[in-house]
C-alpha cells in the first residue's frame, strides 16, 4: 500500500503521448471552430497542466507541418491557429484514441478559458485603497449605461482581491443573486411588545 503512496507522489496529469496531444490539440480545435490565437491555445492547453510544454510544442510544430492545422496572423498581427480539412478528417478517424477524460478535460478548459475571458472584458474590477482598508469596485458596463456598480469595504488588499476574484469566478451569477436579494428584501416587521 506504500508503494501506491509513492508512486501517485510522482504521478503526473498532463499528457506525455505526443500522439494523443496531436489528437487533443486537433480535437479541441475541431470543438472550438473557430480560430483560437497560439496564446490561447497554449494557455488552455499547457498553463492548464493538461498536456506537457514540450510534447504541445512538439505537437503543434508537427500538425502545421503535417497541413493538419493552419498558422496565420489575424488582424491584431497575432498568430491565430485553425484546423484543416485533413486536421477534421484526422481528428474524426482518430479522436477514441486520446481518452475520454482528456477530450472532456480539453474542452471543458477551453470553455472556462474563454467565458473568463468574456468576464474580464465585461467587469471591471478595481481596488481603491481607503484610510483603514480597501474597496472593491465592481462595475458591469452595458453598451450605453452600467447594470450594476459597486462598492464593497475590505478591512486588506489580500481580502478585497480575494472578493473581486470570487466575483469574476461568475459575474453573472454575483449580479443574479445581488438582483434577487434587492427584489426579494422586505421590511421587517415590527413588534410593539418588544420595547
Amino acid at each position: 500500500m506504500e508503494e501506491y503512496g509513492k508512486m501517485s507522489e510522482f504521478a503526473t496529469t498532463d499528457l506525455r503521448d505526443l500522439q494523443t496531444v496531436k489528437i487533443l490539440i486537433c480535437y479541441l480545435l475541431c470543438k472550438l471552430k473557430k480560430p483560437v490565437t497560439a496564446d490561447q491555445l497554449y494557455d488552455i492547453s499547457v498553463s492548464t497542466e493538461i498536456i506537457n510544454y514540450f510534447y504541445y510544442q512538439e505537437a503543434v510544430s508537427f500538425l502545421i507541418e503535417n497541413n493538419s492545422i493552419k498558422s496565420e496572423k489575424n488582424e491584431k498581427g497575432e498568430d491565430v491557429y485553425t484546423i484543416t480539412q485533413k486536421g477534421i478528417d484526422g481528428t474524426k478517424m482518430l479522436e477514441n484514441y486520446a481518452p475520454k477524460s482528456y477530450r472532456d478535460k480539453i474542452v471543458t478548459a477551453a470553455l472556462r478559458y474563454f467565458a473568463r475571458l468574456k468576464y474580464e472584458n465585461d467587469v471591471k474590477i478595481e481596488y481603491i485603497e481607503s484610510e483603514n482598508g480597501y474597496y472593491v469596485h465592481c462595475q458591469c458596463p452595458d453598451k450605453s449605461y452600467d447594470l450594476m456598480d459597486l462598492k464593497l469595504y475590505a478591512p486588506d488588499r489580500e481580502q478585497a482581491e480575494l472578493i473581486g476574484k470570487n466575483i469574476m469566478k461568475n459575474p453573472v451569477g454575483f449580479y443574479s443573486k445581488i438582483l434577487k436579494m434587492t427584489l426579494e428584501n422586505k421590511e421587517e416587521e415590527f413588534d410593539p411588545d418588544s420595547i
